[in-house]
């Protein structure tokens, strides 16, 4: 991509671009806000190295634009900055910026680049500050302390000094008293005078004065002020040896300097974002339906029953699931804002990108200013089954009190949401992961070496997320769900297995906390017809995040069961009971359940269903329609007693899927069967709350099961409860 990078003089903003380069990106311009008195550098709240500008565009001979800043709101200064960037350089599509630890900085760039159509890049974004000190230095960074605030710097002793000369002063300083070495608390200031960008020659500092802000006698605060300098010319092939990150950087002879005055008038925002209205589509004659849970968090679903050739296309189809969903929210007294995860299953992920715009006129960054819900977006075989081209499910909270993690711009840290969707949603102590795919965050591009690798990533990725909420998914995961492509080499399964685990080991062991108690986490995997991206492999988390520092394990309930189960339809306990599922229960408040149905459990299920059993062979079969309703029943009772014997109801139940796969039975068929199996149970148990409006989502899918070669479950499902 062509790049503005955002300039302030420093170190940070010059390894920035740096990195930049080393990803491909072309640098076309430099971008810097100027104070209004040109007198003073303005070291705090705005970026600073006015008077370094110019000597850096010299020395690197390169295109830069500034901005005097007016006295209003900084996020506006630089829009108008960026905008007239725009307009003077259309061929940009990318902002650099130095953004290390700071939200404040880092955020304000996203909203630009939002509003402009602009992709924020961060590539210093939750770097480890020792190794990045250390990786600037070693990258022959050249700067200098122009400011200094913290416990241990000196303003007499140490501005002016250079950077790698107090390297070890500084991590010193870490281990004492705990400060950022790169500066990132506002410790320290620099000016860079040389690095591997500046081709033509290096900045030298002349005079300079030293004005003592504070004299406090812990953490005196000085600036250095650069009086006069000069260029000092260095020839060019001795200035790019040994940086990889700089020799094949196109340098272009752009000698321009543009500053833009602070008393433009603003101009209208660039139509980046589509509309936030939609027109109202109505399909007329097909039938569209619902399912939601009780809980206070509940998950709301919306789809069609009708065949793809009825279908008026998938941007059609999902503005009415949409509008839908938005109106029953709108029933309850909730909008988009009070949604935390989102479900977005599409037929054909080749129409991805029509289906991302059309997701987009309707959940906004405006719409929820507590955050965007986090996502999963999957390829489903819905036509198969009768369905629509998309199907949505939402996960609501009548609480608005969630955490959410938006991350757009690309870093080296974890894959960016650039749009209306959020890495993480941490809600009443449980975190929402998004998918998260096997993607090289600098690049966004998927990872070479197969599965294995996708697999190893997409948990590194997770991992980087998890670690922003202080919790590892290696020692707080409650449930896995990976999703797998078709395109999977079925000789990978048996190591995507073993690659699982010994990833999630290896982080275990890195985690210093050893008080803390390690969760014992389910997995249901699933075989997809496709992913994002064409990944082979999706992984998506649920953890459990704790409002207090220690983490039960698995919380034995006996005693409120009292030691009877519940019979229904004639199932009496068995202890082959135990091979059909998998269950977590954290601390008494949330319940985790998967139950996977397989041929054999099918055969035990029928055993008394008419008296004979079929035979079943390795490969699938059409079961009878009678076999299945046997099958859905069995596992309602299973799923009553597991909760009853955990302490938990059906009204704690937040989310409960059936996955099944397209080769038995069709969409309408399997829903009618669960929907009579709940409407007996209902009666049988007086349970009110199961009422007409399902309780349950169907999925359909290629293939499920509780481990990677075993996804041949007849029927899945996946449950997740919460105590008010």
């Amino acid at each position: 991509m062509k790049v503005v990078a955002l300039v302030s003089g420093g170190k940070d903003s010059c390894f920035a671009m740096m990195k930049c380069i080393h990803y491909g990106h072309q640098i076309v311009g430099l971008a810097n806000l100027l104070p209004v008195d040109d007198s003073t550098d303005e070291l705090d709240s705005y970026m600073l190295g006015t008077k370094w500008l110019s000597a850096m565009q010299n020395a690197w001979e390169h295109q830069s634009l500034s901005y005097k800043m007016t006295a209003g709101d900084e996020v506006e200064d630089m829009f108008i900055l960026l905008d007239e960037v725009k307009r003077q350089l259309p061929c940009i599509e990318a902002v650099s910026s130095g953004a290390i630890a700071s939200d404040y900085q880092r955020l304000r760039v996203e909203s630009v680049c939002s509003r402009l159509g602009l992709v924020s890049l961060a590539y210093l974004w939750k770097q480890d500050q020792s190794l990045l000190l250390d990786d600037m230095i070693a990258s022959r960074i050249v700067a200098i302390l122009v400011k200094v605030a913290a416990m241990g710097l000196n303003p007499a002793k140490h501005l002016g000094k250079d950077l790698a000369h107090l390297k070890d002063y500084l991590h010193k300083l870490k281990e004492l008293y705990g400060i950022n070495v790169c500066g990132e608390g506002g410790e320290y200031e620099t000016l860079t005078l040389d690095c591997p960008l500046f081709i033509n020659a290096r900045i030298v500092l002349d005079e300079f004065q030293i004005a003592l802000h504070s004299s406090d006698s812990i953490a005196p605060v000085g600036v250095l002020h650069p009086l006069t300098f000069h260029l000092e010319e260095k020839e060019k092939a001795a200035s790019l040896s040994g940086s990889d990150m700089a020799t094949d950087f196109p340098f272009e002879k752009l000698s321009a300097v543009y500053e833009v005055q602070g008393s433009l008038v603003q101009k209208s925002e660039h139509n980046c974002q589509p509309s936030d209205t939609v027109s109202n589509i109505v399909i007329v004659g097909h039938n569209i339906s619902t399912s939601k849970t009780t809980n206070s968090t509940f998950s709301l679903c919306c789809w069609f029953q009708y065949s793809c050739e009825e279908s008026a296309g998938l941007k059609a189809d999902l503005v009415i699931v949409l509008q839908e969903i938005e109106r029953q929210l709108a029933e309850h007294g909730f909008n988009w804002e009070h949604v935390i995860y989102i479900h977005l299953y599409i037929d054909d992920m080749n129409e991805f990108a029509n289906a991302n715009e059309t997701y987009v006129s309707f959940i906004t960054q405006e719409k929820c200013p507590l955050g965007v819900p986090s996502r999963s977006t999957i390829e489903l075989p819905l036509s198969q089954v009768g369905l629509g081209k998309c199907y949505t499910e939402v996960l609501v909270s009548k609480e608005q009190s969630k955490r959410v993690l938006h991350v757009q711009s690309i870093s080296c840290w974890a894959p960016s949401c650039i749009g209306p969707y959020s890495q993480a949603t941490l809600h009443k102590e449980i975190l929402y992961m998004a998918g998260q795919l096997g993607l090289d965050p600098p690049t966004m591009v998927l990872c070479n070496g197969g599965t294995t690798s996708e697999l190893e990533q997409a948990l590194q990725n997770s991992e980087a997320v998890a670690e922003c909420f202080c919790c590892s998914i290696s020692t707080s995961a409650i449930l896995f769900v990976i999703y797998c492509s078709v395109n999977i080499p079925s000789v990978d399964f048996i190591g995507m297995q073993h690659k699982m685990e010994s990833v999630l080991k290896d982080m275990q062991s890195l985690q210093l906390d050893t008080r803390k108690k390690v969760l014992n986490p389910i997995f249901l995997y699933v075989l997809v017809p496709n992913l994002p991206k064409r990944a082979l492999v999706e992984i998506k988390p649920v953890l459990y995040v704790p409002e207090d520092v220690d983490t039960s394990e698995e919380t034995t309930v006996q005693n409120l069961s009292c030691g009877v189960y519940n019979s229904y339809w004639g199932f009496r306990p068995a202890d082959w009971h135990h091979s059909c599922f998998e269950k977590y229960v954290v601390d008494n408040k949330i319940c985790a359940i998967i139950i996977s149905i397989r041929n054999e459990h099918t055969a035990k299920i029928c055993s008394d269903f008419e008296g004979t059993v079929q035979e079943l062979g390795d490969c699938q079969i059409a079961f009878s329609l009678g076999e299945v309703e046997r099958v859905a029943r069995f596992c309602i009772y299973l799923l009553d007693n597991i909760l009853a014997k955990n302490g938990f109801s059906w009204e704690d139940i937040m989310t409960l899927r059936f996955y099944f796969p397209t080769t038995h039975l069709s969409f309408e068929e399997l829903s009618a069967i669960f929907t009579t199996a709940f409407k007996e149970f209902s009666e049988m148990s007086k349970l009110a709350m199961i009422g007409e409006v399902p309780i349950f989502n169907l999925v359909p899918v290629l293939g499920s099961g509780v481990s990677a070669n075993l996804m041949d479950d007849i029927i899945s499902c996946e449950l997740l409860a919460q105590k008010a």
